[in-house]
């Protein structure tokens, strides 16, 4: 693995936020810390720089900069409103772009946005010309990767059993139903997995839960196992009682695919090794 792969694992993938529509995003002032910008007045100029370079690239400031407002603690049970912006990859990239490319962090961040700006753009347009398999994939290659990095989250938080952690999560997005329950009513095999047998829209919702669960466990500072697994369970709920909301199919509602990604995978393998013959 190169620097500039470690650099993205390490640090940019640790401060992305994904919301309820699988999109991303970073926080300034996360990415504030990453690029080794000690005061915020200083990298607020550099924000406002991006601001100017993105209207005079045409794109709306206000698609890529949404100003947040957050409540931090200042000590004494006391708290202040911080000023913080939502930004796309785009925006993120404009940054890296009029920062000090002195900084080797930076200069990093310059390669990484570039790669990663021109993938997104691909992914975000090929991704709506996809089979509902192909969505499968994509889906379920972020729920991998978000469930390492959550993983990683609840181990610091004190969480020691991962199974009762996960199905804390499963519980609250599924009505009370565990892994188990899961597994059992989609007809599954002994130890196979549930997630490469949901469809792309069950597999969203997956995805949602794992990422705010993350951000609640950070957001929150929990540290402990009995914290944390509550913690999960609401964020599971909460997801069901928005998709009820919204009208939408409960996710033990929504198909089971006839064939897991496993399944396709050992095709798609033997496909190959037919053409090569």
């Amino acid at each position: 693995m190169n620097e500039i792969e470690i650099y993205n694992e390490t640090i940019f993938e640790s401060i992305k936020h994904i919301d309820k529509y699988g999109v991303e995003y970073w926080y300034a002032r996360d990415l504030q810390k990453a690029l080794d910008y000690k005061e915020w007045r200083k990298f607020e100029g550099v924000i406002k720089k991006s601001m100017e370079a993105c209207f005079n690239s045409n794109n709306e400031i206000l698609d890529h900069f949404v100003e947040v407002a957050k409540m931090v603690d200042i000590g004494s049970n006391a708290k202040r409103e911080q000023l913080d912006y939502k930004l796309t990859r785009y925006a993120c990239y404009l940054i890296v772009q009029n920062a000090d490319a002195r900084k080797k962090v930076v200069a990093l961040g310059q390669t990484y946005f570039a790669v990663q700006t021109r993938k997104q753009e691909l992914s975000e347009k090929e991704y709506y010309l996809l089979s509902e398999d192909e969505k499968r994939f994509y889906q379920r290659n972020l729920t991998r990767k978000g469930n390492y990095s959550l993983n990683r989250v609840a181990r610091d938080a004190g969480v020691k059993n991962f199974d009762k952690f996960h199905n804390a999560g499963y519980k609250g997005l599924y009505n009370g139903e565990t892994a188990d329950d899961i597994a059992k009513r989609k007809g599954l095999r002994y130890r196979e997995d549930i997630l490469d047998n949901m469809g792309s829209e069950e597999l969203a919702a997956n995805l949602f839960r794992i990422t705010q669960a993350e951000q609640k466990l950070k957001r929150e500072n929990i540290k402990t196992e009995g914290k944390a697994n509550n913690a999960h369970y609401v964020v599971g709920k909460k997801i069901r009682e928005t998709i009820k909301e919204l009208g939408g199919t409960m996710p033990e509602d929504l198909p089971t695919p006839d064939k897991s990604l496993k399944e396709l995978e050992k095709e798609i393998r033997n496909d190959k090794k037919l053409a090569t013959r």
